[in-house]
């Protein structure tokens, strides 16, 4: 439970920054962007680094005790 609540807050901490940048940076290659889309586009990419964030994670829980390893 712990890896998937780091990973969550690391998220939610990355869609705030994901939403600013995407407010700024879409409209300099010509896309348009409303709040509203800028808030999707980056529920998508949230959902995305999540699942990431916490496969790697267990990942690497999961290799560490292989080897005899803890942290």
């Amino acid at each position: 439970m712990g890896s998937l609540a780091e990973a969550a807050l690391n998220t939610v901490l990355g869609w705030f920054v994901a939403f600013l940048a995407n407010l700024v940076v879409l409209p300099l290659f010509g896309l348009p962007v409303t709040p509203g889309k800028a808030a999707g586009i980056g529920v998508a990419f949230a959902g995305v680094s999540l699942a990431r964030s916490y496969f790697l994670r267990r990942i690497f829980e999961r290799f560490g005790k292989r080897n005899g390893k803890r942290e």
